[in-house]
């Protein structure tokens, strides 16, 4: 009896999770975004990775989405070129000069904090360099969000940020920041905050080849 009653739940959060993430997707497109949903986290690797050509310079905006999906090594086998800016070992100097290669790489990937279902992307940034990238500079722009991203709307999206997926990112960066005890935003004023820079796009960067998948499954912050 338990096991039924576990998979019918499971099943109407699945059959929720595909309306709104459907929904979301066709909002995209309206937004002029290339933008596809999938069942899976691997079915949306693989459309990622038919994007790399041997030789490509790729670059990560710090998505753990990203590494659920595995893409770095992936990508490598693929014959991508990683430009990491995390990498151990680098001076500060060298780290600052791929942050800079990064801005216009071949293909940049990353999520999202936040996206609503009118299909606005909701980001906030420490450094700048995520959401900057996100704009204006590499060839192609790749968003993979799990449908725990998803939110009804801006309001819902800037308060995803401040309660989840700001909090959580500094507690990963093991930042001493205010946030990390109380679990919100405290729009604190410390130097290692990392909500100095916040970036809405309503449309489509004009200039940007721009692709949005949405996975139905939680991933990432």
């Amino acid at each position: 009896m338990k096991q039924e009653t576990d998979r019918f739940v499971s099943e109407m959060k699945s059959w929720h999770n595909r309306t709104l993430g459907l929904k979301t997707v066709e909002a995209l497109k309206k937004n002029h975004f290339d933008a596809d949903f999938f069942e899976l986290a691997d079915e949306a690797a693989k459309r990622v990775l038919s994007f790399i050509k041997p030789g490509n310079t790729v670059a990560f905006g710090g998505s753990q989405t990203a590494r659920q999906l595995d893409l770095v090594n992936n990508i490598v086998k693929a014959g991508g070129i990683i430009l990491d800016h995390n990498a151990d070992g680098l001076p500060a100097d060298e780290k600052l000069d791929i942050m800079r290669r990064q801005q216009v790489c071949d293909v940049f990937i990353c999520s999202s904090n936040a996206i609503s279902l009118q299909g606005e992307l909701y980001n906030v940034d420490g450094n700048g360099n995520r959401i900057s990238a996100m704009i204006f500079g590499p060839r192609k722009v790749i968003v993979v969000a799990g449908i725990n991203k998803i939110c009804i709307d801006e309001q819902s999206a800037w308060d995803r940020i401040r309660t989840i997926a700001a909090p959580v990112n500094m507690k990963r960066l093991n930042r001493p920041n205010p946030c990390i005890k109380e679990g919100i935003c405290m729009d604190c004023s410390l130097m290692t905050r990392g909500c100095n820079a916040y970036l809405l796009l309503r449309k489509k960067p004009s200039m940007t080849d721009f692709s949005v998948f949405i996975v139905n499954e939680p991933l990432g912050f």
